[in-house]
């Protein structure tokens, strides 16, 4: 029953429009479905996705009440890919978040986040609470329980790949490779059931990850956070407790991280659900 109201959302949802939006000096491609009764639901995706990630879930938040929009966010896709690792700190994203707020005409949103976008999302929620309703994250902990991961070898090993992409020209290499073949396995080998992407969707990320300058941006939102001292920084100011409230979704077969990772979430969130 739920999932025929899920698939009945989908199939008579709002459609799903294309805007074009300035927000805190950048021009953010974003896609929108929903008048926002209940707000807005701000859907931030992860590497090496786009706002299209979301596009069963727009019109589905729509019919909930919501203003959805999904952005791709900086240096991915359609939206403005500023130069150089320092553009990609962790600070940018989250005025990013804030500007698409305010360009929505909203004093915050309930953030829905995956991968990168989740630890974006966490940030925000400790950094600026005020502009937070509610945090969605799916399979990214909490800042303190990945960085306390990373320091064992089992996690360690399966993030090998982000040491990878920290040199310059290498990331890039590997992933272009091929005609953008390491594109298509991120989803391919990583999903449980690979028949959910079809051939079009694989090419509207290779597309996306093929445009000039591209994969440097999105490497860079590595490099900023390792090498370029975004973890430190953060560290530097500390963790305050989550207040929005939280609720976290976890695909417990995810290749990258392990469910491990979501121990003591609820030690570091006020209002937790899992």
């Amino acid at each position: 029953r739920p999932r025929l109201a899920a698939l009945r959302l989908f199939l008579h949802g709002p459609p799903v429009e294309r805007l074009d939006v300035r927000a805190n000096g950048l021009r953010f491609h974003v896609l929108a479905a929903g008048e926002g009764a209940r707000g807005l639901a701000l859907c931030l995706h992860g590497f090496p996705e786009l706002g299209y990630s979301f596009r069963h879930q727009l019109p589905m938040l729509a019919r909930l009440g919501y203003r959805a929009w999904a952005p791709d966010q900086r240096g991915y896709g359609r939206s403005d890919r500023p130069r150089g690792m320092s553009s990609y700190a962790l600070e940018h994203m989250m005025d990013d978040v804030a500007g698409l707020i305010e360009a929505a005409g909203e004093e915050r949103a309930t953030l829905v986040a995956h991968d990168w976008g989740g630890l974006v999302a966490w940030h925000l929620a400790m950094r600026r609470p005020e502009l937070v309703e509610r945090l969605v994250v799916m399979n990214l902990p909490h800042p303190v329980l990945l960085s306390r991961a990373m320091r064992r070898w089992r996690q360690f090993s399966r993030s090998f790949y982000v040491l990878c992409f920290q040199v310059p020209g290498v990331g890039e290499r590997l992933l272009s490779e091929d005609g953008y073949r390491r594109i298509d396995n991120a989803f391919l080998s990583t999903a449980v059931d690979p028949e959910r992407f079809t051939e079009e969707d694989l090419r509207i990320y290779r597309d996306a990850a093929a445009r000039p300058g591209a994969l440097t941006a999105m490497l860079n939102w590595y490099r900023a956070y390792l090498i370029g001292g975004g973890r430190r920084r953060q560290d530097r100011l500390g963790y305050p407790v989550v207040e929005p409230e939280t609720l976290l979704i976890w695909g417990e077969r995810d290749s990258a991280l392990g469910k491990a990772t979501t121990i003591g979430t609820d030690e570091l969130v006020r209002d937790l659900t899992v």
